[in-house]
């Protein structure tokens, strides 16, 4: 079995995520104290309520639930945030297509190391002792320039 080093999956600059297909063991680099690896499962935090919260926007307290919310579970779903469906439905398959990509693919729009956009892991990566099992990409403002990269035949879409 082939496991990689740290040095193997991170730049210095901890931008780029785990090349999730060039592996074929748990790197340490990405074990975190609370995995237990003997149970081969990550530890829960005993919370009264198993299910994510799930925050009206058009609630007059919306914003001490999303406070609670990310306080207690670092994560929610809003509800009645208008954006219509057709349009999350595209951002989710525009999604979809661009992690579907290699990573030699999604690197070509790697965010800088002081830049905010781009792929990358997040920026708060540096300020952990173990890397995180995470690829994400940022967009702020028009995405179109990175869309060129990736599909140049096609990024009109973006527009």
């Amino acid at each position: 079995m082939t496991t990689l080093s740290e040095n193997d999956l991170l730049t210095d600059d901890h931008i780029t995520p785990i090349d999730f297909e060039s592996i074929d063991g748990f790197p340490e680099s990405h074990s975190w104290p609370q995995f237990d690896e003997s149970l081969n499962k990550i530890q829960t935090h005993d919370l009264k309520d198993s299910l994510i919260p799930v925050i009206d926007l058009a609630s007059p307290n919306a914003k001490t639930l999303i406070s609670q919310a990310c306080e207690t579970w670092g994560v929610f779903q809003i509800v009645n945030h208008r954006v219509p469906f057709e349009l999350v439905k595209k951002v989710e398959s525009e999604s979809r297509r661009l992690f579907a990509l290699t990573t030699q693919e999604k690197c070509k729009v790697l965010r800088s190391v002081d830049g905010a956009t781009g792929y990358g892991s997040p920026k708060l990566s540096p300020f952990f002792d173990k890397r995180m099992w995470h690829e994400g990409f940022t967009i702020m403002g028009s995405c179109v320039d990175d869309a060129k990269v990736l599909w140049p035949h096609e990024y009109q879409r973006f527009w």
